[in-house]
Order: structure tokens, then sequence, then C-alpha cells
């Protein structure tokens, strides 16, 4: 692929961005609900489509693709599990909108805070977000790194990649806060389903038709099509891989917090109808791409690199591939952006909010200090994509394995009563240090990854601790209350 069009693609891609991000400053930016929620007041089909550019970024085209190349067909049941957890969507999108209308919540941590009458909550869930999350925005650098560097044989690096990325996540973030992110995120969605669609048909194609790929899949490589095939997807592997992903559309910050930010519930229906759509129709694809290089490149040292190599092949006009590309990217830098509104909302939110306390902190102050955090984030992710860690799959998971050990006081949160302070704060505490050292020392004890460890960690401690201490019933009465009186005439 010529070096040239692609620098070419690329500053026609930041020009249109830039333009649309422009475009999206309508209304005021001057209040966290505004910067960071867009005031509450996204459409159904912007929501859909900027939800599924956040959600599906460089883990599905370099990532899920690279999982297929390493491991086969199993790739497509693990993003599946994915897909049967969005359902969490159904139930808790409306309770998260519910309340967050009500009671003017900006970030999932401040709504558990309140929830369960203490700031600690808040503070505790919140620096465990920005320690999980930090790497999984550096996976999508490193997506970048490793696309831009494939589809030029090297000629654009791999480092050059990852700070085009940083800067543009930068520039995205601050010219109108989550709008200006939400609406790029809609031109992102539409190039990269559209481009990749297209791709897939033209590779089928080459490879003569259906029949044709998967007879050469058999041929050349038939463990691909079974499970667990070469092994990579043994019984415990997967369900070590899928449980975080299940639990991905509440345990995210940076995507339950979207939930906060459609307009109205029919908003929300149809963002989440949209995205399933959109959803189904990706993962198909980015499935047989991963499958289409192992036919092709059969000996690709790094998984991660099956999709630049085969957007850069003879079955893809170069035309055809460089928008591909430049699709990747952007979906990439909106997960980035999306993660650093998140995380400095978080911050300025929850930690600086609640622990400054005593002092003036106004919501003016807050916004200020949000922006502040946001370029240190942004460096923290760039240094962290710097070590090119593992597969990007697999550390996608590892992130949200960490992000999983919240789900118990989430749930909590909206149908137990008894559930405590305490029992959330010792809970996220404790499951995110046993996560972190299972990660770190590669630990599986009794065969088991950190996910399903955090899990089952955090639930033990949230209901035990819960059950011996005890908390303030009139907030968890009437939060619980609302909704449910909410919830059944919006049923009618």
């Amino acid at each position: 692929m010529s070096t040239t069009m692609v620098w070419i693609t690329i500053t026609l891609y930041i020009l249109i961005g830039i333009f649309i991000a422009f475009l999206s400053r309508v209304g005021k930016q001057n209040s966290m609900a505004g910067y960071f929620l867009g005031d509450r007041k996204l459409n159904g089909f912007v929501s859909a489509l900027s939800y599924s550019a956040t959600t599906y970024s460089a883990f599905m085209l370099v990532g899920l693709a690279g999982l297929t190349y390493n491991g086969g067909v199993g790739a497509f049941g693990f993003e599946i599990i994915y897909f049967m957890g969005v359902s969490l969507v159904a139930i808790f999108g409306p309770r998260f909108w519910l309340v967050g209308k009500k009671y003017g919540y900006v970030t999932p941590s401040e709504m558990l805070g309140d929830r369960y009458q203490n700031k600690w909550v808040a503070i505790v869930t919140a620096l465990s977000s920005c320690l999980f999350l930090i790497p999984y925005s550096a996976v999508q650098l490193t997506g970048i790194g490793y696309l831009l560097e494939g589809v030029t044989s090297g000629a654009i690096s791999y480092t050059t990649g990852v700070i085009i990325a940083t800067i543009l996540a930068l520039v995205f973030t601050y010219i109108a806060g989550i709008r200006s992110v939400a609406w790029t995120d809609s031109l992102q969605s539409l190039i990269m389903i559209i481009a990749s669609t297209i791709v897939v048909l033209l590779i089928i194609d080459g490879l003569g038709g259906w029949n044709g790929f998967f007879d050469s899949i058999e041929k050349t490589k038939p463990e691909a099509l079974a499970v667990p095939g070469n092994g990579f997807f043994n019984f415990w592997t997967f369900l070590g891989l899928t449980i975080p992903w299940f639990f991905f559309s509440i345990s995210n910050p940076q995507v339950s917090q979207r939930l906060f930010m459609p307009s109205s519930m029919k908003s929300m229906r149809h963002m989440l109808l949209g995205f399933l759509i959109f959803g189904f129709i990706y993962t198909i694809v980015s499935v047989v791409w991963g499958l289409s290089a192992t036919v092709l490149f059969p000996e690709l040292d790094n998984a991660d690199l099956a999709t630049p190599i085969l957007l850069s092949s003879e079955l893809v006009p170069d035309l055809l591939g460089v928008i591909v590309m430049v699709g990747i990217l952007a979906a990439a830098i909106s997960t980035i952006d999306s993660i650093l509104l998140t995380l400095s909302s978080l911050f300025s939110r929850d930690v600086y909010r609640n622990i400054m306390k005593h002092k003036q902190t106004t919501d003016q102050k807050q916004l200020q200090i949000g922006k502040i955090v946001i370029p240190i984030i942004a460096i923290l992710a760039y240094l962290f994509a710097q070590l090119q860690l593992d597969l990007i799959a697999v550390l996608s998971v590892a992130s949200s394995a960490g992000l999983i050990v919240v789900v118990p006081g989430i749930i909590g949160a909206f149908f137990w009563r008894k559930g405590t302070a305490s029992g959330v704060i010792i809970s996220v505490i404790i499951g995110s240090i046993f996560v972190i050292i299972l990660e770190a020392f590669q630990l599986l004890p009794l065969g088991l990854k950190s996910g399903i460890w955090g899990i089952i960690i955090s639930t033990i401690l949230f209901i035990s601790t819960s059950f011996i201490t005890k908390a303030p019933e009139d907030k968890a009465n009437e939060f619980i209350d609302y909704l449910q009186v909410k919830l059944k005439k919006n049923s009618r």
C-alpha cells in the first residue's frame, strides 16, 4: 500500500473529523453534564453509532481478527458471549437513565457513591476504573501502531502511529467534549461497517466464493473451523475470556456512562437495537477476516498483524484498503477519547470533589480539573502502549477482568436493599488487588483465569460484608422504590 496514499487519506480524515467536531459545538459545554454527557440530549441514531464505535474499536478488526487467526472459529463464540451480555443493557440501561435524570449523575461511580451514601464508594470505584482502563486505552493505541506499521510495511513506524492516535484523541476530546466524540463516532461507524463489509466480500470472492473459502480453510488449516481447534480455546481459556466480556456493558464505565446520555427512553431503545445490528455484522466481518488471513498468510509471527497484511494484499484495492484502515484508526480513536473523557470525569467528579469537599468544588471547577487531567491520562496510555504487550484481544479482556469487580456493587445498587458501602469498598479493593496479582505473575489458581476469580471473590466479599455491616436504608428504599414505580409506568 502506498505510504503517500496512506498519509493523504489520514490527512483527509483528520480535516473532516475536525470539521464535524466543530459542527457539534452546539449548546453550552461549560458544565460537567454538558461536556461529558452532551446535556443528556443524544438521539437514538447518534447514540447507536457512537456506542458502536466506542465498543468496537481496534479490538475488533485488529484484535478479534488476530484472535481468530490464533485460535480459529472459537473467537466467534467468544464475541457472541459479549453479544449475549449486551442484553444486560436492556435490564440496566433504563435504570441508569432514570436515576441519572432524577439525581443528575455524571458518572457511574457518582451513582454508586450516592446510592450507598458513602463518598469512599465513589472514590474507590473511580480509582479502580482508572487503574484498569489506562491499559485498555493503550490497547487501542497499540492497534493503531500495528495497523499503520503493517499496511505501510514499516514506512510508518509503530511509534508514529501511536503518537498520531494520541494527538487526535486529545483534539477531538477538547473541541466539544462528548458531543464532538459522538458526532465523529457516527462518521467513523459508517466508514467502518460499509468499507469493511465490502472488503470481506472482495476477499471471499478472491478465494472462490464461500464454498472456495471454506474449502481452502479445510485444506490448509482445518483446526481453525473446530473448537478447541489447535487447543487455544480450551474450555477454561474460553470461560476465562468470556466472563469479563459478558459483563462489559455495565463494568466498563466508558460504556455504562453512555446510558446517562440518550434524550429519552425511546432513544435508548433505538441505541440498543442499532448497536446489536451493527455489532452482529461487524463480528461476522472480523471473524471472516481472521480466517481469511489463516489461508493467505499462514506463517505470521504476530497474529495482530493479520488485518494490516490482509489490507495490503492484492485481493484488496489500495483505495478501499486505505479507507478501511482509516475506519479502524477512527474506531480506535473513538474508544480512546471516550475513555479519556470518562476517566477525567471520574477523577474530577468522584476523586477530586470528594477529597476536596471542604473547599470550593463548583461544577465549573470540576470541569476545569477534568480538562487538566485528560492529557495526563493520554500520556500514561501512550507510555503503556510502548510496551507492546501480548495479543490485543487478550489484553482487552485482562483489563475487563479488573473492571468486573465492581459488578456485584452495581447489581446490588439496583436490586438489593441490604447491600452496604463497606461491601462495595472491600469487594472492589480486594478483588482488584487479587486480579492484579494474578495478571502480573500470570497465575491460574485451579486453572481459572483472573476474570473468573475477580467476579467470584468480589461477589463473595460484597455479600458477606454487607450481611455483617449496616447501611442507611432510607436512600436504598428511595432509590429502588423510585425505579420500580417508573419502570412499571413505562411498561404500560
